[in-house]
């Protein structure tokens, strides 16, 4: 591996002062540490969303639909704020009415387990359940 700066070009001048000008490749594969999906801190994010919007609600069928989309709006435009550049957010909220009965959530995705994450959090009160998943996966 030979250093650029240390041999002449034909007409003598070092290689390095011929291309000054020119830039050097700046494309990252991998963000920063700071810039990483983090899922601990996405999940209080999302956990704080859930407090201030669900701590006095009431399970309604025909309020729910923009219930679900406003949370999932808050939560996406709170973690763009958070500086995940380069990462594209997706967030699921699903909503159901608290009557004891048990439920199960699923998702299955083809990312780079190097860059890509995921966290999810449940709130619950004495009429309704939420579970809001959040997933960052890196735009190349």
């Amino acid at each position: 591996m030979a250093n650029r700066s240390s041999y002449p070009t034909g007409d003598g001048a070092p290689e390095a002062e011929k291309n000054a000008g020119e830039s050097e490749n700046t494309y990252i594969l991998r963000p920063i540490f700071q810039q990483r999906f983090r899922p601990s801190v996405v999940k209080d994010c999302i956990r704080s969303v859930l407090k201030e919007e669900l701590t006095n609600a009431e399970y309604s069928p025909e309020e729910m639909p923009q219930l679900t989309k406003r949370l999932s709006e808050t939560v996406k435009d709170k973690l763009k704020d958070m500086g995940f550049d380069r990462y594209k957010m997706v967030v699921q909220v699903l909503i159901g009415e608290q009557r004891g009965e048990g439920v199960f959530m699923a998702a299955r995705c083809f990312w780079d387990a190097d860059t890509d994450n995921y966290t999810h959090d449940v709130f619950m009160n004495d009429s309704l359940f939420c579970v809001v998943a959040a997933f960052g996966c890196l735009y190349y």
